[in-house]
């Protein structure tokens, strides 16, 4: 895990976890990047300027009115010096006018002016991430491509508990190598499966479930990022097909998808099963609309679908095979179950619900793999995507050495 001479531009805004950031500069430092600091205002009165100054061995920006540095357009020269743009913390205040496209000060002016990606680390009272101005202004920055890292759930300054805690130190700094990638998998075949199954009742009608495939989908564009050759196979989601795949399948049900993900691992090295297939499909579909009878019940016969990932985990020789799990309460207990039973490399668990997995853009994971397991923070679903690629790559080649 290196980022050696990456340009990283830390923009801190007012907030208490403000400290946190001293953290994330040594952090980046220890791999070898730059890292210079961009201050609000508000920012100064809990950090000074000298301490991020002694961290970062770099001066320290924070207004727009410098006259020496502005002589030469220094707010241009850092917006195009920037690799990746981090805001951690970033409170709700400068969360609101990034998402209104204000730039009424330094920080917010280079996050306009510059073509780096932009990550940002909420951190506020846990009532105010509720509040739907915030949330609203959040997905407006997910719609444009803005990165959101966290918030974490946990005690809080204030003495309240819940969501909105900034992550620590090491999380953002993973996540910040993980967006670079590395060429990690580079040379590798990887198929990926993503979405849900739809099984047919009637023509009209079907058995599915909630799955957006988007998580799916932001695995096979990171791996494709880390240098794998990626088959993804997908369920009737409407996603475009991320930068990089080499090769795209449909399907609808659960056994074309496990037909085409049975071929098309023939010759990978890795599986990952993002898709959430369908257990069951409807024994005997009718072949016309089934007519409602008035006040009589209907009563499906049903019968249980292929299993992908025992399919391939039955196999004499087979690829590193990744799984997922869904769940609503007792994660661990299931995630490492399945883990055993179905003879898995790793699995990445997550709960479902309260603003998380299906149909949501933020996402947690917890990994799991014989004699190890490694939390991923919360995260918009392409972060979380390179970090779990990532932590795959590192377990393949541990398996494989």
């Amino acid at each position: 895990m290196q980022l050696a001479n990456r340009r990283i531009l830390l923009g801190v805004s007012g907030g208490i976890a403000a400290y946190k950031a001293c953290e994330l500069v040594r952090r980046l430092r220890d791999l070898g990047a730059q890292v210079r600091v961009v201050m609000t205002e508000s920012a100064t009165h809990f950090v000074s300027a000298t301490t991020f100054q002694a961290l970062s061995g770099e001066a320290v920006r924070v207004s727009l009115w410098d006259e020496q540095a502005e002589m030469a357009m220094g707010h241009i020269e850092l917006a195009r010096w920037a690799e990746r743009i981090i805001v951690a913390p970033a409170s709700a205040d400068l969360i609101a006018r990034l998402a209104h496209g204000m730039a009424n000060d330094l920080l917010t002016t280079l996050c306009l002016a510059s073509a780096a990606p932009l990550y940002v680390a909420p951190a506020m009272n846990q009532q105010m991430w509720a509040h739907p101005a915030v949330q609203e202004n959040v997905d407006t920055l997910r719609r444009r491509g803005v990165h959101l890292l966290g918030p974490a759930s946990g005690d809080q300054a204030c003495g309240d508990i819940g969501s909105g805690r900034m992550l620590e130190a090491l999380e953002l700094r993973e996540a910040l190598v993980a967006s670079f990638g590395d060429g990690a998998l580079r040379g590798l075949k990887m198929v990926v499966s993503a979405g849900p199954t739809y099984e047919d009742i009637d023509p009209v009608r079907f058995i599915g479930n909630r799955s957006s495939g988007r998580m799916g989908f932001a695995v096979a564009g990171a791996a494709a990022d880390a240098g794998a050759q990626v088959t993804l196979v997908a369920g009737p989601v409407h996603l475009d097909t991320p930068r990089g795949v080499a090769r795209r399948v449909d399907v609808r049900s659960a056994a074309e998808m496990h037909a085409a993900v049975l071929a098309a691992t023939a010759a990978a090295d890795i599986y990952v099963g993002a898709a959430a297939v369908g257990d069951y499909r409807p024994a005997s579909p009718a072949a016309q609309k089934i007519k409602k009878q008035a006040g009589a019940g209907l009563t499906l016969a049903l019968a249980e679908n292929p299993d992908i990932l025992a399919s391939l985990a039955a196999q004499t020789v087979h690829p590193f095979l990744v799984g997922f799990a869904a769940e609503t309460h007792d994660v661990a207990d299931y995630a490492q179950d399945k883990l055993r039973r179905k003879g898995l490399d790793m699995i990445a668990a997550n709960l479902v619900g309260n603003g998380l997995g299906f149909e949501a853009a933020d996402n947690a994971l917890n990994l799991y793999w014989p004699g190890g397991s490694l939390e991923l923070a919360r995260a918009d679903k392409e972060t979380l995507a390179r970090q779990l690629v990532a932590s795959i790559a590192q377990r393949y080649r541990a398996a494989r050495s």
